[in-house]
């Protein structure tokens, strides 16, 4: 990723939050003899034990096709993005941008037990038809269970502890506030551009600034 330290985000806390709200990432591993292998999965931050560590699944054969647990991996996690034009400025001279919200994070995996996949699984679908009013959770029926316990073979779990992580924040930081405020403007009206997710993500990082400036 790009060196720029003053879209860095550094804080722990705040990487395992985006974590937790942008769930679906890309797994990349470099494979000797094969080269870059890119597979995407949705991931949950793991609460158990100390640390940063993210869990989830992949579909056989890539824990092969990765050599999963052999050597370090990367996971992409994007949050919020988007096309900033330079018409929103309402300034001379500015180029467009693309503002984003994205992590790096860098580990070796630890393969799961068929128990413990299950137990990811069961997370999983729990935490995704959680918001649902009528859940169809994995453990609704005996048959639903049976089942569950028959495909989870097909699956290989792991763990993730993130001994390293990269991650930027690129919302505008650089622009007035004036600036900032039509920009989140553009992005709330209706629009080929119209992103509500990038503008509340910049209006908190505001905010944020703000309280600390105080």
């Amino acid at each position: 990723m790009r060196h720029a330290p003053d879209y860095a985000l550094t804080d722990l806390d705040a990487v395992r939050e985006m974590v937790r709200e942008n769930p679906w990432a890309t797994l990349v591993s470099h494979v000797p003899g094969r080269g870059l292998v890119a597979s995407h999965y949705p991931v949950l931050v793991d609460d158990a034990g100390d640390g940063f560590s993210i869990v989830s699944h992949v579909g056989r054969p890539d824990e092969a096709l990765h050599e999963l647990g052999a050597h370090e991996v990367m996971v992409v996690v994007s949050g919020p993005s988007g096309y900033v034009s330079p018409g929103w400025y309402d300034v001379s001279p500015a180029v467009p941008t693309w503002n984003f919200v994205v992590a790096h994070l860098y580990g070796t995996p630890e393969l799961l037990s068929d128990d413990e996949n299950l137990a990811v699984l069961d997370r999983l679908v729990t935490h995704f038809e959680a918001p649902l009013p009528n859940p169809f959770l994995m453990h609704r029926s005996l048959e639903n269970t049976a089942y569950a316990e028959r495909i989870v073979h097909g699956t290989v779990g792991f763990r993730l502890p993130v001994a390293r992580f990269e991650a930027k924040q690129k919302l505008s930081q650089d622009k007035p506030a004036a600036v900032v405020d039509r920009i989140v403007a553009a992005l709330r009206a209706p629009g080929p551009y119209e992103n509500p997710a990038l503008a509340g993500r910049m209006d908190a990082i505001r905010q944020r600034e703000e309280r600390e400036e105080r």
